[in-house]
């Protein structure tokens, strides 16, 4: 065992089993948490919890703090900028650090023209933004989405993601005119097929559904994550990205590529779709762009941008001077070399060590991501690949009773996604590794 996990107490402990039975109390037991781990502080790629355990974090708030728990960067960012104002509301003035990181962001996204940038305080916000911004610019009303998405919690954004159990169930009526595509995933593509071969499938059914279900000249929108998150980290193809840009462009329809996770240089690059060359019209971000803070971001091309009428976008909080000094300030560490290096490195280092595990244990299905973005698949059987969702929870339970935080993914839940932040040291990513790895040998056992 390492030293960067130090348990004085069982997890959860009593201080926090007292303060989970007043969450119980208190808050609405539809708002899961995926751990009991009750937070006394955090740095870097650490948690300490109100007993007094240290654990390292390898959900970092579900891909928040790609640049770790309080970066001292942005820490003084805030500080400085409370000594100045706190709001004055971006409806009512301006103020110079919105633009400061509008115009940042508007020249680190792919694409060679125009852009601007407009400001909100969560994922959905900016998808939101996205797609009214491109109905409005289109004057149509359709979008096309994909199996597996997620995209948020507010009524447009989740008529657009999956998994209807988990999230919208007992939630409709849903928006209308939404299409759901099917996007591809290789590990589970049919057994008589080649890789190439499903791609080609997946995109005939493409061409079919602008024939089924919506006429291309309906659609104002297409919007994918370039990685699925929720669905179970899922690089899309690049023969499928082309094939969207391909369509947006013969018909006129907005190309958004959906940011919020996979974006902040958690794969290598600053936006995960860089990887592919193809470039989108809008891209939203949120999440690891403030390092904690609520904000997101819409970027996109000018013309488009600018399509809505003046007082047609905006909010109260947004670009809530706090939280843009935070992401500037961010975004500025993130968009480094040295940083989209280290993400690689984290990246190799989670899939060598979970390739080798492959090799030990057969409930390992699959090992898939990419950069620093990576989920193992548990399943029951790999010829059949049928989810054990139970499993993942098993050693997720496992590893956090041991000091490890961890959270699940995927359509069927049975994936354990990893997320640590990309500022964790080798010896504390090597150190958590073994914590996994132990889990899946005892959880094993335990099933004999």
């Amino acid at each position: 065992m390492g030293t960067q996990i130090k348990k004085v107490s069982e997890i959860p402990g009593p201080k926090s089993k007292e303060i989970l039975a007043r969450r119980a109390a208190a808050l609405p037991s539809g708002l899961g948490k995926s751990t009991e781990v009750v937070v006394e502080k955090a740095e870097g790629a650490l948690v300490w919890d109100v007993d007094g355990n240290q654990l390292i974090d390898f959900a970092g708030g579900i891909g928040m703090v790609n640049l770790g728990h309080r970066p001292q960067v942005v820490v003084d960012a805030i500080k400085d900028q409370l000594e100045k104002y706190i709001h004055t509301g971006a409806l009512v003035t301006t103020f110079e650090p919105y633009l400061d990181f509008a115009e940042m962001l508007n020249g680190i996204t792919p694409g060679d023209f125009p852009k601007k940038t407009l400001l909100a305080c969560s994922g959905s916000e900016a998808v939101e933004n996205a797609i009214s911004t491109a109905k409005y610019y289109t004057k149509r009303p359709a979008v096309i989405c994909f199996e597996g998405a997620y995209h948020g919690r507010t009524m447009l954004t989740l008529s657009l993601t999956s998994k209807y159990g988990l999230f919208k169930r007992g939630f409709g009526t849903f928006a209308p005119d939404i299409y759901r595509f099917l996007s591809p995933n290789l590990y589970r593509k049919p057994a008589n097929m080649t890789d190439d071969e499903y791609i080609d499938y997946c995109i005939e059914r493409f061409d079919q559904n602008l024939i089924s279900h919506v006429d291309p000249s309906a659609v104002a929108a297409i919007i994918i994550e370039p990685v699925q998150g929720e669905g179970g980290f899922i690089p899309v193809p690049k023969r499928f990205l082309e094939k969207i840009r391909k369509v947006c462009d013969e018909h006129g329809i907005v190309f958004i590529a959906d940011e919020v996770q996979s974006g902040a240089g958690r794969t290598g690059k600053f936006l995960a779709i860089e990887h592919s060359g193809v470039i989108p019209d809008i891209v939203t971000m949120a999440k690891s762009i403030g390092s904690g803070m609520p904000i997101s971001a819409t970027t996109g091309r000018a013309e488009i941008m600018d399509a809505p009428h003046l007082g047609g976008v905006g909010g109260t909080y947004s670009g809530s001077p706090l939280a843009v000094v935070a992401a500037h300030a961010t975004v500025k560490e993130i968009n480094t070399p040295e940083f989209l290096a280290k993400a690689t490195h984290v990246g190799d280092i989670i899939v060598s060590r979970l390739t080798a595990m492959s090799k030990k244990f057969e409930v390992i299905g699959d090992v898939r991501g990419l950069g620093a973005m990576l989920v193992v698949e548990f399943v029951k059987d790999r010829t059949t690949k049928e989810p054990d969702m139970d499993f993942a929870m098993a050693v997720i339970k496992k590893c956090v009773s041991n000091g490890l935080i961890l959270i699940r993914a995927g359509l069927y839940t049975n994936c354990i996604r990893f997320l640590p932040p990309i500022v964790i040291t080798a010896e504390q990513l090597n150190e958590g590794m073994d914590v996994i790895e132990n889990a899946i040998a005892a959880v094993l056992a335990e099933r004999k």
